[in-house]
């Protein structure tokens, strides 16, 4: 089932269980690379963590998936990091190298965050160094092809976190984001970024995160309370794919 959103909030659109969810991420990536390919040579996307990315990045690891993604024509990056070594089983980007991903991408593609270096604010600054050298985008907003997103049960995105400071930065693309709650660092896009991407796509899923969904999609706009609000790609496609047990109430309010 898909459906528009009301405010400009997107489209939505509705899967049976977890699997499902997956398995449509991955078609979506599959898609939006190959069209980026084919229209401009290249495709660039942001992967994010949590299970549902897990479980889409090992299905397109799969003969059903794998053989259709233009992998050496594709850069990947992460929409947000945790600020942690690569090797540890908390970074998004090592637990997808590790998984998956490099049974089946050109690593020369494949871009984590260096948290090797000095600070938070450092990595953040090399990694939108990298991004803009990558899809030579230096003096504009580079528009990813895709950017793969989550929601947290209390409504952060990426690791932009409820009245957090990275909520207000327009002035960089990749920022450093202390998170008092979780009393940690991390590295995300900005609202500047993702809002200037071709193609959106939240994955949603589990019955834990029905509340706080209908109150992002279906309620007043309240952006430092629920930071997922403040997606809206400029040009392009948002969908928030989403599966029946964290859309139980929004299919009532049809």
């Amino acid at each position: 089932m898909t459906r528009d959103l009301p405010n400009g909030r997107g489209h939505l659109t509705i899967v049976d269980d977890a699997e499902a969810l997956a398995r449509a991420a991955a078609a979506r990536v599959v898609e939006v690379t190959r069209q980026a390919v084919d229209e401009r040579g290249v495709a660039v996307i942001a992967l994010s963590g949590g299970s549902t990315p897990k479980r889409m990045g090992e299905l397109l690891a799969t003969p059903d998936f794998a053989p259709f993604v233009p992998w050496d024509r594709t850069e990947i990056f992460w929409g947000d990091e945790r600020w942690v070594p690569l090797e540890d089983a908390e970074s998004n980007a090592g637990a997808a190298l590790r998984g998956w991903l490099l049974q089946v991408a050109d690593r020369g593609r494949v871009h984590p965050v260096d948290t090797t270096l000095p600070s938070p604010d450092a990595g953040a600054a090399a990694y939108e160094a990298t991004i803009r050298e990558r899809t030579g985008a230096r003096l504009t907003i580079p528009a990813f092809d895709l950017i793969l997103l989550g929601m947290g049960d209390d409504g952060h995105t990426a690791s932009l976190f409820p009245e957090t400071t990275a909520l207000g930065r327009e002035d960089a693309l990749v920022v450093a984001n202390h998170v008092p709650k979780l009393n940690t660092d991390r590295i995300t896009f900005t609202y500047p970024m993702i809002n200037a991407a071709r193609d959106v796509v939240f994955l949603v899923g589990g019955a834990g995160k029905r509340e706080t969904l209908h109150a992002v999609l279906d309620g007043p706009e309240q952006l430092r309370r629920y930071p997922s609000q403040g997606v809206r790609p400029a040009g392009g496609k948002l969908t928030w794919l989403v599966d029946r047990a964290a859309a139980e109430d929004l299919d009532e309010a049809e």
